[in-house]
């Protein structure tokens, strides 16, 4: 069979469709009509294809076809059965079919089949909605973590340095150039001001600790420059509770620190003393520990602080716990103690005395004073022994060190200036000096430029009677 007549037959079983004895309905008999007509040419098709073989061609537009028209049929299925659905609804039956291609496809509910079937967000969602109808938003803070946080234009901005904490073992290796260094300048202000630049947060302590412990194994005006930048520093970067702390930790650990100071509890009792004296301590810490302390090391700085306490209970500084060491003592004071240091000297012989005591006064660059004080005195006693006494001691300072050339040269230079006024009350000064200098070249400690440099008197002679009897010098 042909196409031609293959079309015509079909719309002859159409046309007999159309006086089919049963009522017009809008939907049904439309899908019904257009279901007739896919069967007719589906029966057609079949005995078409039973009379002869398709092309393949005809058989892909054939197939066409039938899919289009299923196409159809199923959206008009769908459409009808949605508003069936949305009416058994409204009546109080269940709702739509979850499962249904219209509730997986343009439903904005739930999947779920949850939910109480309300709008998302309360109805604040949607592209280009600000927010739900009637609401008003107040000011917000900016969030610097917001990716489109301006920096610029929130105004001044105000940047502030965030130093981080010190650790223990960062603070001793920060700390302790800095009590060393302050040792040689002894510049409190400049220490402050270095310790306030770091954050020790709960170390404060251990500052005062670590300067006393050094100064413990320096100097005596070592442990004075620390007295006072204890007191120093309370106040302004230390507080007197944080003193008190640093003390009782060192207090716990005197039996280690004998070990390389034996003299620790005096000299840490000597501490407490003057940093109550100094305000640096409260005055009620000796108080804390009576009855309190097991430990005999600690009880014994205890008991010196309180023994010095109680003698200088009227004195508001106990200035001279350490003495005054070094440059800082008056020249009139450090002039005595060379006097005395060499009196005692010439009392006992002993020169590694002498040595110990010309250390203790730290005045090395001052050293040419006790020159002169030695050969002034030499000059001023009697007899042999003093001349042979003091130039044995000039050796020994002299290979020791304690004594340079400069200062060997400049304390007998200044004899050599005021010897005429010497000699106002030291008749036989002049040949006192011609001896002790000429031992001292022979014993190495004088140069031979400085020996001739020491002026000579002449001997006295008399005239014939024509100089009329004056004396010739």
């Amino acid at each position: 069979m042909s196409a031609s007549a293959i079309a015509a037959r079909a719309g002859e079983l159409l046309r007999e469709g159309d006086r089919a004895p049963f009522p017009v309905v809008a939907d049904q008999d439309q899908a019904g009509y257009e279901d007739g007509e896919a069967l007719a040419e589906e029966e057609l098709m079949d005995g078409a294809s039973e009379s002869r073989a398709w092309t393949p061609q005809e058989k892909s537009l054939h197939e066409a076809r039938l899919k289009a028209k299923a196409k159809r049929r199923l959206r008009r299925t769908s459409s009808r059965d949605s508003s069936n659905r949305e009416s058994l609804s409204e009546g109080g039956e269940p709702g739509p079919d979850p499962s249904s291609p219209k509730g997986k496809n343009h439903d904005r509910r739930s999947r779920m089949g949850k939910g109480r079937g309300l709008p998302k967000k309360g109805g604040a969602g949607g592209k280009g909605v600000w927010g739900a109808p009637g609401v008003v938003y107040s000011y917000q803070e900016p969030d610097a973590r917001d990716p489109n946080y301006d920096e610029v234009a929130q105004g001044d901005t105000v940047y502030a340095t965030v130093v981080p904490e010190l650790e223990e073992g960062e603070l001793q290796k920060t700390v302790q150039p800095m009590v060393l260094e302050y040792f040689e300048h002894g510049d409190t202000l400049e220490v402050v001001e270095l310790l306030r630049e770091l954050n020790l947060g709960g170390h404060k302590a251990a500052v005062s600790s670590l300067a006393v412990a050094l100064s413990l194994e320096g100097k005596a005006s070592h442990r004075e420059l620390t007295s006072r930048l204890l007191s120093d520093l309370v106040g302004k970067v230390l507080g007197p509770e944080d003193m008190a702390t640093a003390f009782d930790r060192m207090l716990h650990d005197l039996p280690d620190l004998i070990l390389d100071t034996p003299e620790a509890p005096q000299m840490l009792g000597q501490f407490i003393a003057r940093a109550v004296a100094d305000h640096a301590l409260p005055l009620d810490f000796l108080e804390r520990y009576k009855g309190r302390v097991d430990c005999e090391h600690a009880r014994a700085a205890l008991d010196r602080a309180a023994v010095l306490l109680r003698i200088k209970r009227d004195v508001n500084r106990l200035d001279n716990v350490w003495g005054v060491g070094g440059g800082q003592r008056p020249v009139k004071h450090l002039i005595k103690e060379m006097n005395l240091l060499l009196r005692e000297y010439l009392l006992s012989g002993e020169v590694s005395e002498a040595e110990h005591c010309l250390r203790q006064l730290e005045v090395p660059h001052f050293n040419h004073e006790l020159v002169y004080e030695a050969v002034v005195m030499v000059l001023e006693s009697s007899g042999d022994t003093a001349v042979a006494m003091m130039v044995k001691l000039l050796k020994v300072l002299w290979e020791t060190g304690l004594i340079t050339l400069d200062q060997m040269n400049r304390g007998f230079q200044r004899v050599y200036g005021e010897l005429g006024d010497i000699t106002l009350d030291v008749p036989l000064a002049h040949s006192v000096l011609e001896q002790l200098v000429d031992l001292c070249f022979e014993e190495g400690v004088i140069t031979k430029q400085l020996r001739d440099a020491c002026p000579t008197r002449g001997r006295k002679r008399f005239v014939s009677e024509g100089d009329g009897g004056q004396i010739k010098q």
